[in-house]
């Protein structure tokens, strides 16, 4: 039996006869903005993409940084990285901070009604500026040569990261701003020696975004859930293609 999919699972997946609300996460959002047939048949069917690699790497540095900006959380004091590029705020202070970011269990959360979908995302971290908004914050860790920025294509997944977190907090009565933040840490490869120790440089890089998009996009996913007939790929989607490819050659 496939690991990737399972007869009797039911648990997770879109019933069009259920009455509770149906819980999405952001991820899975954006899942549906690279391919509705994939998105499909992971929340209706049940068969998902392979999964990735965990990046751990990634994930201790978010770890540590959540660490570094709780300390200035605690005293409510500016972060060295907000002095450097002339940021007027401090990290949020809020009892349910860690029940945000906690994407597997809790996550930020909004049932929005028209769809009857409960949406939720993890967030890495919050700030307030001095005029009480709230500035979405996002770690991401990389090691490329060069400047890291947001250019690339690829890196609209980003972009509508952050702008879900501002939809979902909006949603929940708070002032956010348009302006999020990714903090950026880039490996450096060139050292002459490892020494046991990876150094990394930190860019802090603003953003404007745009949260219009959200609703249209659930409107879109509900219909999508509740049709009969699996949507057609995108033609983009490597999974899609890859199984076109290989079921022509096999046939």
């Amino acid at each position: 039996m496939s690991k990737y999919y399972n007869p009797q699972k039911t648990r997770g997946l879109f019933d069009p006869t259920a009455t509770l609300p149906f819980r999405i996460s952001r991820s899975k959002i954006d899942l549906f903005l690279e391919c509705p047939r994939c998105f499909y048949l992971d929340q209706r069917l049940g068969v998902g993409r392979p999964p990735g690699y965990p990046f751990s790497l990634n994930s201790a540095v978010d770890a540590l940084l959540k660490k570094e900006f709780d300390i200035h959380r605690a005293r409510q004091t500016p972060h060295p990285l907000m002095k450097v590029y002339g940021i007027d705020a401090v990290p949020f202070q809020h009892e349910k901070l860690e029940e945000w970011r906690n994407a597997l269990q809790q996550g930020v959360q909004y049932v929005h009604e028209a769809t009857h979908l409960l949406v939720r995302g993890g967030i890495d971290d919050v700030w307030v500026n001095l005029q009480g908004e709230l500035l979405v914050v996002d770690y991401k860790a990389t090691s490329k040569s060069g400047e890291v920025s947001l250019d690339a294509d690829w890196q609209i997944g980003y972009k509508r990261q952050v702008e879900v977190y501002q939809w979902l907090l909006r949603n929940n009565g708070f002032r956010v701003s348009d302006t999020a933040y990714f903090v950026y840490c880039n490996g450096d490869a060139d050292k002459e020696a490892f020494d046991a120790k990876l150094e990394f440089t930190v860019k802090v890089i603003p953003y404007t975004g745009d949260a219009s998009w959200v609703d249209g996009a659930l409107g879109a996913i509900r219909d999508c859930l509740v049709g009969e007939r699996i949507p057609q790929p995108s033609p983009e989607c490597d999974y899609c293609n890859y199984r076109m490819a290989a079921f022509a050659l096999e046939t």
